[in-house]
């Protein structure tokens, strides 16, 4: 089993591994979803929900201790009120 880094480590590796490896092959058909990373090997699953995306990299690796979840197309893993990255499309225009 690999130690455990600090949080803010696993931060850090985890989200440069996403932007650089992991974005560009789900940005486009899979918004909203939500992408889990094993930071040291690299491997990552994408599913419906964090505990499912959670739940299928636990049983690729069962000693994962370094993750990192992010969810495609949005800031942060939750939302409380704030929209995605993405523009809304004006529902009327004058």
């Amino acid at each position: 089993m690999p130690p455990r880094r600090p949080s803010a480590e696993t931060a850090r590796l985890g989200r440069e591994i996403y932007r650089r490896d992991i974005l560009p092959q789900v940005e486009s058909d899979h918004f909203g979803e939500y992408v889990v990373i094993d930071v040291d090997s690299g491997n990552w699953v994408v599913a419906d929900s964090e505990i499912a995306a959670v739940d299928r990299l636990r049983t690729m690796h069962t000693s994962a201790v370094n993750i990192l979840c992010e969810r495609v197309g949005y800031r942060a893993l939750r939302s409380f009120g704030a929209s995605s990255l993405q523009r809304p499309t004006p529902a009327y225009q004058s």
